[in-house]
């Protein structure tokens, strides 16, 4: 199970920051993310479209507009089972 997930759009400049962060902890961690387009999703549009991109962690919303990479690597430490 992807623990990591990224919602964006298309043209989307803060996306691609988020992006290049997240490859980032995954070159860190192993943990790999999921990319999820809003674009067209009407659901995802109304919940999201003013804050992408919108990171969840373990399906919970990490954050928004920008990837936080040392926060997320400790609560990807302190939420790692064993």
């Amino acid at each position: 199970m992807t623990r990591l997930t990224l919602y964006t759009r298309p043209g989307c400049h803060l996306c691609e920051d988020a992006k290049a962060a997240l490859a980032r902890v995954e070159a860190a961690t192993g943990e790999r993310f999921t990319e999820v387009n809003i674009e067209g999703e009407d659901a995802l549009e109304e919940e999201y479209g003013f804050r992408i991109p919108v990171l969840l962690l373990d399906g919970k919303e990490h954050g928004y507009w920008r990837v936080e990479e040392e926060r997320l690597l400790r609560d990807l430490a302190l939420s790692s089972p064993g």
